[in-house]
């Protein structure tokens, strides 16, 4: 009991992640230790799932997928999304107070970067190479513009592809992507006006991206650990880029939301009070999570006692 408890609570630090522009709840997946789970966890919805279904086989259809860690997790976040979006508006905080928000989490990666960084065991050439392919391409797809997309079925399929794809991935937001693929508002006019024609293929793509890419992030931990680990660390380093709290932010607005397209930073010239509250979030972020992983490495030792 105590466990589906910790899973909840994590599930909801991922729902309150994927609220704020620019943060996945893969980002906070792989902050919570959960990440490797996760993957798993969507990879066993596969064939032989399916084949169970067909044959009507009840039983496998419901103990094959790890719905004991799904859906405690899924609970945390559907809680997520309510809290930060009915009881206390989020996205309305990130506008009237973006410093402080935007600190937390910006906490929260250092102190995951610092965190996992122990794990690459040795700091060489190669994994200098590795950490420096993972921070260019985190910040090359953070800067990314918007772009004339074609409305095409295979485009639409591509664009869920992708954007599930990109969510999976810690440091890059699946919106953020439909956004500069300009393929957002086209998604929620769908939803809105359940148009299948673009819900059909865009749901498709979505789900090829979900079995393929947890499959090949899946592959690469299992056979290059240490270096798909040092390019996760970097695309979250690239990612600190749109999360450092003192930004000239440009966003557009859709179905009366305004998203984050751009973000260009600065440093204060001032040590002001938002300045103040922006680092003392920033030093609880990054304390939460070294505490956290503190306390993950302590368990399995007063377990096994």
């Amino acid at each position: 009991m105590i466990n589906k408890i910790i899973l909840a609570a994590k599930g909801f630090c991922m729902g309150a992640a994927d609220v704020v522009p620019g943060v996945s709840g893969g980002t906070m997946a792989f902050i919570l230790g959960i990440y490797a789970q996760l993957l798993a966890a969507i990879r066993s919805f596969d064939m032989i799932w399916l084949q169970h279904i067909f044959k009507l086989e009840i039983k496998p259809v419901f103990q094959r997928p790890h719905f004991g860690f799904l859906i405690p997790l899924l609970i945390g976040i559907f809680c997520a999304l309510l809290f930060f979006t009915r009881v206390i508006p989020l996205p309305k905080l990130l506008h009237t107070h973006p410093e402080p928000i935007y600190g937390l989490f910006f906490g929260l990666i250092v102190g995951s970067v610092i965190a996992l960084l122990p794990e690459v065991k040795r700091f060489d050439v190669t994994a200098a190479f590795f950490l420096s392919i993972g921070t260019l391409a985190g910040w090359l797809i953070v800067n990314l513009v918007p772009l004339d997309t074609p409305d095409a079925s295979w485009f639409i399929f591509l664009s869920g592809m992708i954007a599930i794809s990109a969510m999976l991935l810690p440091g890059i937001s699946g919106s953020f992507i439909l956004l500069i693929l300009h393929k957002y508002d086209t998604i929620l006019n769908a939803i809105g006006n359940f148009n299948f024609m673009v819900l059909i293929p865009f749901s498709l793509g979505a789900l090829t991206g979900l079995i393929v890419f947890s499959r090949v992030i899946s592959e690469l931990l299992a056979r290059f650990y240490r270096a798909t680990l040092l390019v996760i660390i970097g695309i979250l380093i690239g990612s600190l880029w749109v999360i450092w709290p003192f930004q000239v932010r440009k966003y557009i607005t859709v179905h009366n939301k305004e998203r984050l397209i751009s973000s260009t930073p600065y440093w204060p010239d001032a040590l002001t009070q938002p300045v103040i509250y922006a680092l003392l979030m920033m030093l609880l972020g990054l304390a939460l999570v070294l505490i956290i992983y503190a306390v993950a490495k302590q368990r399995p030792k007063l377990d096994a006692q």
